[in-house]
């Protein structure tokens, strides 16, 4: 079913008014799409973008059953929503994308754990955790990591524990507990489908992360992977969203062992992190693909353009406060650099304030180009 979205009539929600928010109006600006975005801060990056911004808590439920009553489609930035809130709404013949059950599976870890399982998705081998006791009778399986079933995001909300001295910091919450894996390399494939169940995929790409807040840092498109492993990634990102039934756009993050196996990691039912530097190096961007697959729309070409690295330009140690960006000026003397900053007054150390994707003929190029970057653009405090 393709949408009639180009009248004034029409009017797309938004739950969550952050930078993937603001990334994803920008799209839908080309499209002369209306939208509305729900946020708590009443500075959200979104804020100035959107014709209709409200102050207001999407994990609320009349908050978001309000919001939602005032518009055609309502789609999400972050998942962390109000899912109740969504079933009215959709019983009401609001169109909701992703789809709510799906995002209720995807924001309980120990669930999706179970959705991969059930459907022979290759994961970590996995044990649910009622709370701190009850991890007590799993000490034979440490070392493991431990993550929060509910609430965990970049990074938050996870924790390795090696010993029986690590119970007393351990949470104590229901958690999933998983098998340590001794991987080579961390990647990612996004995916899309419209409601007409096609389906595409972008390439692999490989992440590094910051070892301090577990954020990526580093990306590259192509991933650094052999042909086999491109291949059985591919594969794997296709069948979960195949076998989800979602409509959008999803991100699959994954581990590549040692061995040569591709395990799942976690799933994002929406614009991610590691699809940024589509905007320039892909044909069709993350989120103008996320709209077509919305809006029931014919999707797009995934072809990389020309080889690309992302990195996030995170808020330095040391600096909290009013953000101030140095460095720009001289990163974008060089050729292929595409700067990002995602309208946020203040930073605070490891925030994520924006991300540069530089594009080379090569990807050892594009890398070189980016480390000098990396260098060159610090978020700093006046």
């Amino acid at each position: 079913m393709q949408l009639q979205f180009a009248g004034k009539d029409f009017k797309l929600g938004i739950l969550g008014g952050g930078q993937l928010g603001r990334m994803l109006i920008q799209e839908a600006i080309n499209l002369n799409i209306s939208t509305a975005v729900l946020d708590p801060d009443a500075n959200a990056p979104c804020k100035y973008l959107t014709e209709h911004f409200v102050v207001g808590d999407f994990r609320d439920e009349e908050t978001v059953y309000a919001f939602g009553k005032n518009v055609n489609l309502l789609t999400i930035e972050i998942e962390h929503v109000n899912i109740n809130a969504l079933l009215r709404l959709e019983s009401e013949g609001v169109l909701v994308y992703p789809q709510p059950q799906i995002l209720a599976m995807v924001q309980d870890k120990g669930i999706q754990k179970e959705f991969f399982a059930s459907h022979q998705i290759p994961t970590a081998d996995f044990k649910l955790i009622h709370d701190r006791e009850h991890l007590k009778e799993f000490v034979g399986e440490f070392p493991a990591i431990l993550k929060l079933r509910k609430g965990g995001y970049d990074g938050k909300g996870v924790m390795k524990v090696k010993s029986l001295d690590d119970l007393k910091d351990a949470f104590d919450a229901p958690c999933v507990l998983e098998q340590m894996i001794d991987f080579d390399c961390e990647i990612a494939v996004i995916v899309a489908r419209n409601n007409a169940g096609e389906i595409v995929h972008y390439p692999p790409v490989d992440m590094e992360f910051n070892p301090d807040a577990n954020l990526v840092e580093f990306l590259c498109s192509p991933a650094r992977i052999s042909e086999e492993i491109k291949e059985k990634a591919i594969a794997i990102a296709r069948k979960v969203i195949e076998k989800t039934g979602m409509t959008g756009i999803l991100a699959v993050e994954m581990f590549v062992t040692k061995s040569g196996d591709v395990l799942v990691n976690e799933i994002a039912p929406r614009p991610h992190n590691s699809g940024h530097q589509t905007i320039e190096g892909n044909i069709t961007s993350q989120y103008a693909q996320h709209l077509r697959a919305i809006m029931g729309l014919p999707l797009g070409d995934t072809s990389i353009i020309m080889p690309s690295v992302m990195i996030n330009l995170l808020g330095e140690k040391g600096h909290t406060g009013e953000a101030h960006y140095d460095g720009i000026q001289d990163a974008m003397a060089n050729g292929g650099v595409y700067v990002h900053l995602y309208g946020k007054k203040e930073t605070k150390p490891m925030r994520k304030m924006g991300h540069v994707t530089v594009l080379a003929e090569t990807l050892d190029s594009a890398i070189a180009n980016a480390k000098k970057v990396q260098q060159q653009i610090k978020v700093l405090t006046r």
